[in-house]
């Protein structure tokens, strides 16, 4: 069995989908581990820490070579599906909303393609769910790059030459990463306050001692899906939340924006008239910004000013700009999963494809686009 990792080819990904700690446990599961030379790199893991692991080295044009499992952190381009071999598992965050043509191509290289964020959200899975881990790294790091684009400390100082004020922090959306961004901002000494449109992420909020900001009418108390996203609002509701927020934002130094709805554009929480409610100096952190974005104005891989002195952030990829603690976690993530395709006592690979982890995140495979979701559309 030979597992192989190649480098990430996009220029702004930073992560890589193994560590020295998961090489050795991969091996110790009868693999073989194969990593392209300088895949570590840009997550601060040199190669001769993946050596000193177990792994060989190879170049990137033929660390696939021979592969069975091939693991990554993005989809594969068809510069990078021609060097892998048909039949081999290709693990990887594949965002195959949209992507007609690349899951035809994933499906004509032969590969089996799995798509780690369509993990179901099951007990079971929670160890291999990698939009939490990496959402927590996101809401994380969101408030440390707010931190630093703010020209003030967030905490209450009382000094002898007079108090500093703490900042006030409003994260709009209280799942994985609105949650994290909510107690690092605690952390830091600033006043929060979160809003979301799903009722059980008002007990979170307040958990983390924030207050909890929304408009709580019927409608609002069913705005939650039995997988736990939260659902389109109607229009209606939207307006009244755009008032209430509308009103709170004007106060905020800093805000987060974390609102997704899996397979659908960001939805717009902030327009600009919001922004220019806000004083100078005050920091909009969009972390939707790759879906369109939750900000109007909002620009990926740019902090943007606007004429009344608001500082837009829109970095595209924030788990990535801790890549050596997101790749951890990722890597980690894809070594549960593995584990699962693997047969304990002949140590090969031996996938159970009536499995519902395999069934939810399996895209291609034998040549076609398998899952339902998709099948249509490619």
């Amino acid at each position: 069995m030979r597992i192989a990792i190649p480098a990430e080819t996009e220029a702004d990904e930073t992560r890589v989908a193994v560590t020295p700690e998961t090489v050795g446990k991969l091996i110790k599961l009868g693999a073989t581990v194969v990593v392209a030379r300088g895949a570590g790199q840009k997550s601060g893991i040199p190669d001769a820490e993946l050596a000193e692991a177990g792994a060989e080295l190879a170049e990137q044009a033929e660390v696939a070579r021979g592969a069975d499992i091939i693991l990554k952190v993005r989809r594969p381009s068809a510069v990078e599906l021609a060097t892998y071999p048909s039949g081999a598992i290709v693990i990887g965050v594949m965002d195959p909303y949209g992507q007609t043509a690349a899951l035809q191509q994933m499906a004509a290289a032969g590969i089996s393609a799995f798509s780690m964020e369509l993990m179901p959200r099951i007990t079971r899975a929670q160890s291999m769910d990698v939009l939490s881990s990496q959402a927590n790294l996101a809401g994380y790091r969101a408030i440390v790059d707010a931190a630093a684009s703010y020209g003030r400390a967030l905490p209450m100082m009382m000094t002898a030459a007079g108090t500093v004020p703490a900042a006030k922090v409003f994260v709009m959306g209280a799942g994985v990463a609105g949650l994290q961004a909510i107690a690092t901002a605690r952390r830091l000494g600033a006043i929060v306050t979160a809003t979301d449109v799903r009722p059980a992420a008002k007990e979170q909020v307040a958990s983390l001692g924030a207050k909890f900001v929304a408009v709580e009418d019927d409608e609002f108390k069913q705005a939650e899906s039995a997988a736990g996203y939260a659902k389109p609002m109607s229009a209606e509701y939207q307006a009244k939340q755009a008032a209430l927020v509308t009103e709170h934002i004007k106060k905020q130094d800093i805000v987060v924006t974390t609102a997704l709805i899996p397979g659908r554009p960001a939805p717009r929480l902030i327009n600009a008239a919001m922004v220019a409610s806000m004083r100078a100096g005050s920091v909009i952190v969009d972390l939707a910004v790759e879906r369109g974005g939750n900000v109007e104005g909002a620009v990926a891989e740019q902090e943007t000013v606007t004429p009344n002195g608001v500082r837009i952030l829109g970095h595209s990829n924030t788990a990535g700009r801790i890549a050596a603690s997101a790749s951890a976690l990722y890597a980690r993530n894809l070594l549960n999963f593995v584990e699962t395709l693997i047969d304990k006592t002949t140590k090969a690979i031996n996938p159970n494809w009536d499995d519902e982890l395999v069934r939810a995140t399996l895209l291609t495979r034998d040549g076609a686009v398998v899952h339902p979701n998709f099948q249509a559309a490619a």
